[in-house]
């Protein structure tokens, strides 16, 4: 029977904590453990991990850190997971997995040990009391694949489960965490790249919005555009996603086939001029998967923002 690893980051999250680590250990698989690493809580987060570990000691494992901030405190988990289990999971402190969350995942993944393969889902966007909002996100209009993951995350990171090879693609390189946006998203460009990212479209947690989020579901059209919008400005002249490819092309780029590596250089070459961005445009296999955002990204490729 394969074994799974949940790999749960907290930060003061004490208000929401037990239920989510209790939607773990109820799950319809059973050869599951947990490992935690608590980002240096200064709430009652420290007192609830030390009571499950008390009660759960060979299912609950805790490592105590200083802030290093979500994105580095997941890095950690990944290159602390114990290397004889089989598939990992990333987990949030916030949220409740359905029941059959892990069962439904290593099913997907079924059939691709000899690969780097990974699995996501939709989930049920929720109020803090857990009543139903809306499904989120909704399913890709193409399959994943490397050339949307350069541009776009379409992975919830409490829904991610990766299989061993997806491990141990990511785990022992040089990375320049402030180079990546996301942990999940770095997931999701690194297995698309070398494996297979499955899309489940049934929701597999059910995803609480509350104020404390760090990335949360958008609950109507508008929102999302204005959290986009202020991305956008936020993040002006920094060029993040040139950023996290150049990162990835460090790591990874000599091992690409050869047109995934041809795409990568296009996206990452400076264009100076109009006429190099629309010469870009028409090499360019990069996409979003929602035609408005599609064109998004085509509009900020012509006015030099990325």
């Amino acid at each position: 029977m394969a074994k799974v690893q949940v790999l749960l980051s907290t930060y003061n999250g004490s208000k929401y904590l037990s239920e989510q680590i209790e939607s773990v250990l109820k799950q319809s698989y059973h050869k599951v453990k947990l490992l935690v690493r608590d980002d240096g809580s200064t709430d009652r987060t420290g007192d609830i991990l030390k009571y499950y570990h008390e009660h759960y000691p060979s299912k609950v494992q805790v490592i105590w850190g200083n802030n290093i901030g979500i994105v580095n405190s997941f890095l950690e988990l990944l290159n602390h997971a114990d290397q004889e289990c089989d598939f990992f999971c990333f987990c949030d402190q916030d949220d409740v997995w359905l029941p059959d969350k892990i069962e439904r995942a290593l099913d997907k993944l079924s059939g691709f040990d000899h690969i780097p393969a990974m699995v996501c889902a939709s989930t049920h966007v929720t109020d803090e009391s857990l009543q139903p909002l809306n499904i989120w996100p909704k399913p890709p209009a193409r399959e994943p694949a490397f050339y949307n993951a350069m541009i776009q995350n379409i992975a919830v990171g409490a829904t991610v489960t990766l299989n061993k090879k997806a491990r141990e693609l990511i785990v022992g390189k040089p990375i320049c965490s402030e180079n990546i946006q996301m942990h999940d998203w770095w997931a999701y460009l690194c297995v698309s790249a070398f494996g297979k990212v499955i899309f489940d479209s049934q929701p597999s947690i059910l995803y609480r919005q509350h104020g404390n989020n760090s990335v949360g579901g958008e609950t109507t059209f508008f929102k999302m555009l204005i959290r986009k919008w202020n991305s956008f400005k936020r993040n002006k002249g920094k060029f993040l996603l040139r950023k996290q490819a150049a990162e990835f092309n460090r790591i990874y780029g000599e091992f690409l086939e050869e047109d995934k590596r041809t795409q990568l250089l296009l996206f990452l070459k400076e264009r100076e001029t109009f006429w190099d961005r629309i010469a870009y445009l028409q090499k360019c296999k990069v996409y979003r998967n929602s035609p408005f955002e599609h064109f998004l990204f085509k509009l900020l490729i012509l006015i030099g923002y990325i």
